[in-house]
């Protein structure tokens, strides 16, 4: 079975990220693709920012990426760049830690002027990582993700249906990898 592993970077548990995350996450799970996460603000603030390698929550969050065929990396926008415990994680991945896996970003933000933070603040550090494989990702902005008074949320329709897209994108790539990985160079 396929794997993709979501990492948040929200620090907040409420955020309009967790609309998004879940639109994409119901859309693999119909699909029966395994899906994980990692929420940065969740593991243990003291091995994250001092690398402790030995921390159990660290070494299990890095065995999650380690074992996933695709991997979203998923943040709010906070002056023009994804959050400061996001890149803290990404710090914690090997050299080549995404080398051989289909990257999603997933990020949100307060105004379209952040949009260029994919490609100018995140992508780069994707392909130090090793991501030969960085698939275009969606920015929303908040006012496309509001949230209900039972603590859901509710997407506009461009964006559920940009979310749709990616999320069917990733899918393919994390499939394609699948059969690549079992020595079938052809796609069935």
């Amino acid at each position: 079975m396929s794997q993709i592993v979501i990492i948040s970077g929200s620090p907040t548990p409420g955020s309009r990220l967790n609309g998004i995350i879940e639109r994409v996450e119901s859309n693999w799970k119909e699909k029966g693709i395994e899906v994980g996460h990692i929420r940065v603000a969740d593991l243990p603030a003291e091995a994250l920012l001092h690398a402790n390698f030995k921390d159990e929550s660290i070494l299990a969050a890095l065995a999650q990426v380690e074992a996933a065929s695709g991997v979203v990396i998923a943040s709010p926008v906070y002056k023009a760049s994804y959050t400061g415990i996001l890149k803290a994680f990404l710090d914690l991945l090997p050299q080549t830690g995404l080398k051989g896996k289909a990257t999603l970003p997933l990020f949100i933000g307060g105004t379209i002027a952040h949009l260029l933070s994919l490609d100018y603040a995140l992508k780069p550090v994707l392909s130090v990582l090793g991501s030969r494989n960085i698939l275009g990702g969606v920015f929303a902005i908040d006012q496309w993700v509001q949230r209900l008074d039972n603590g859901g949320f509710e997407l506009s329709d461009e964006l559920r249906e940009r979310l749709d897209r990616s999320a069917d994108e990733l899918a393919e790539e994390v499939a394609w990898l699948g059969v690549r990985a079992n020595g079938n160079g052809s796609q069935a």
